[in-house]
C-alpha cells in the first residue's frame, strides 16, 4: 500500500480571517492558492497514476484542496475524516487506512503540524516532525502491508513548486 500525503494549498491569512468572526475551520483557500493547486494536482497526476481513495480533513481549506485533486483524477472525495484534523493522533490515520480494505494508493489531505508528525511517526515511530511539508506539497510513503507506525518508507517528497514544474 502507498500513502500520498498532501498538505492543503495556500489559504487566507489566519488573522485576517479571524476578523470575520467565523471558526478557523471555515478558512478558505485564496484564489491564487486554488489556481496554484490546479497545477500542483497536474504534477501529482504525472507522478502518481491512480488514487484509489482520496480522504480529507473536514476543514474547508483541506476539502477545497481535495476537490481540486479529485477533479484532476476524475474521482470522488471520500467523506471527510476527523483522523486528519490538526489535533488528531497519528494512530487515527492508521485506523482509518486499516478500515479501507485492499487498496493500492490512499491519498490524504490535511494540515500542519499534524502531517509532518504523522509522516515521521509512520516512518520511525517518533512523534516529532522530521520532514518539512509546505503548503501544497506532498510526499509518498510505501508500506509492505497496511499503513502502520514505524513501517513506512519515504519514496519521495516534493514542494508545490516542484510539483508545478512536473505539470509541464
Amino acid at each position: 500500500m502507498k500513502l500520498l500525503v498532501i498538505r492543503h494549498a495556500v489559504a487566507m491569512d489566519r488573522e485576517e480571517f479571524a476578523e470575520s468572526g467565523q471558526s478557523d475551520d471555515m478558512r478558505p483557500l485564496t484564489r491564487a492558492g486554488m489556481k496554484e493547486m490546479k497545477r500542483v494536482a497536474k504534477g501529482l497526476r504525472r507522478e502518481v497514476d491512480t488514487i484509489d481513495v482520496l480522504a480529507t480533513s473536514p476543514l474547508l481549506r483541506a476539502t477545497q484542496t481535495a476537490d481540486i485533486v479529485a477533479r484532476e483524477y476524475a474521482m470522488d472525495v471520500a467523506e471527510p475524516t476527523r483522523s486528519l484534523i490538526p489535533e488528531a493522533e497519528p494512530d487515527a490515520v492508521e485506523e482509518f487506512c486499516g478500515s479501507l480494505g485492499e487498496v493500492d494508493v490512499v491519498a490524504v489531505v490535511g494540515h500542519e503540524p499534524h502531517l509532518t508528525g504523522l509522516v515521521t511517526w509512520l516512518m520511525s515511530g517518533r512523534r516529532d516532525g522530521r520532514v518539512e511539508l509546505k503548503k501544497g506539497g506532498a510526499c509518498m510513503l510505501e508500506f509492505e502491508s497496511g499503513v502502520r507506525r514505524d513501517s513506512g518508507t519515504l519514496l519521495w517528497l516534493a514542494t508545490r513548486g516542484q510539483l508545478k514544474r512536473m505539470a509541464g
